[in-house]
């Protein structure tokens, strides 16, 4: 007489077909191959040890799947030590569980390198920058400014001013202020007739004005001024830190490789190098410089913020001037002009230098 269902044992294993959400009781035997039983001892599948793959289950409960098998098909045992007989016999049970945790490895260094290289973006270029720019021998440094010179003339034109008593007028000032700056004479500034109201620090020392920034200018302090803080730029060699930094890492393989004039990479951190601003620290710095400077002088230190305000007024911001390279913020006017007070020093220039200052690029 069959048993009914509360004289059977209870069932080994649930079995899921795949094909339908039918819960089958089953038994299992094992030998070359598993074989699922329903409890009147028909075959429901036969499946092969190597295609049995763990699935995610409950704490207590092993749930196999078959790769060769329905995609839902499942087998569920609540038995450990059936579990434990099952799980000595598959070889790749937990084969699929290893790809997910290769594709969780690939992905945790895919999303590490990305964040590496926003991390050498943000903080490794500057620091590199900041390191290497003090170790750049200076004759290295002359010749890479010679190649920016090159790339700066091109965008902005080679007419160099050279009216006598305008270059003797720049000579005193530029004297004056190096001589207060504590700089060695490799400082050499040079007027660019141009109409972009401009200047510019250059690698190896050399300072660009351009004739409408002169034209800009109330007095030759304000000149002085703007002269100082570009000096400021060079003593920190800030331009050198802005082309490691803004180049990258092909800049920096170029000048591993002493690759000054036909480097790319050269030209780009060239052309960077115009547009591209300064960090805040280092326009403090240059300012700072200035203020020093102007002091020693006996001078008012305020005439770089108020040409520089002026510009900016006069260009509304727009084009290639010098406020793009040296962003004015309120607070540095300000500290400027907290600073001025009543000359205590002799005017930098005569009236008759200063004029001819102005007008060095008459004969260009």
């Amino acid at each position: 007489m069959p048993q009914d269902d509360h004289t059977r044992p209870p069932p080994a294993a649930i079995y899921f077909d795949g094909t339908s959400s039918r819960r089958h009781r089953v038994t299992l035997s094992f030998g070359e191959r598993l074989l699922i039983q329903n409890l009147e001892g028909e075959t429901l599948a036969s499946w092969a040890f190597g295609d049995l793959r763990r699935a995610d289950a409950p704490s207590g409960i092993l749930r196999l799947s078959n790769v060769a098998a329905a995609p839902l098909a499942r087998l569920e045992i609540r038995d450990p030590g059936l579990a434990a007989q099952l799980t000595a016999r598959c070889t790749g049970l937990d084969a699929s569980a290893s790809a997910r945790h290769s594709t969780a490895r690939i992905v945790g260094w895919s999303v590490a390198a990305a964040a590496s290289v926003i991390l050498i973006a943000v903080f490794g270029l500057p620091l590199i920058a900041e390191r290497l720019a003090p170790l750049m021998p200076r004759s290295f440094e002359q010749r890479l400014g010679v190649v920016v010179e090159q790339q700066v003339k091109t965008l902005f034109g080679d007419r160099v001013c050279d009216d006598p008593a305008g270059q003797a007028a720049l000579a005193k000032l530029v004297e004056a202020v190096r001589s207060a700056g504590g700089l060695d004479d490799h400082v050499a500034p040079v007027v660019l007739s141009s109409g972009i109201p401009n200047a510019l620090a250059l690698p190896g020392g050399k300072v660009l004005l351009f004739s409408a920034l002169l034209a800009a200018a109330n007095d030759p302090d304000e000149i002085a001024a703007v002269i100082a803080h570009e000096f400021g730029h060079v003593a920190h060699r800030d331009n050198i830190k802005v082309l490691i930094h803004n180049g990258g890492t092909s800049f920096l393989i170029g000048l591993l490789f002493g690759d000054l004039s036909g480097s790319g990479a050269l030209v780009f951190a060239s052309q960077t190098l115009i547009t591209s601003s300064y960090s805040r620290d280092a326009e403090r710095d240059a300012d700072t410089f200035s203020i020093e400077v102007m002091q020693k002088l006996g001078r008012s230190p305020k005439g770089l913020g108020e040409l520089l305000f002026r510009i900016t007024g006069k260009q509304g911001g727009s084009g290639l001037d010098i406020v793009s390279s040296h962003p004015l913020t309120e607070d540095r006017r300000d500290r400027m002009r907290s600073l001025d007070g009543e000359p205590s020093g002799p005017p930098l220039l005569t009236g008759a230098e200063w004029q001819a200052l102005r007008a060095i690029c008459k004969r260009s």
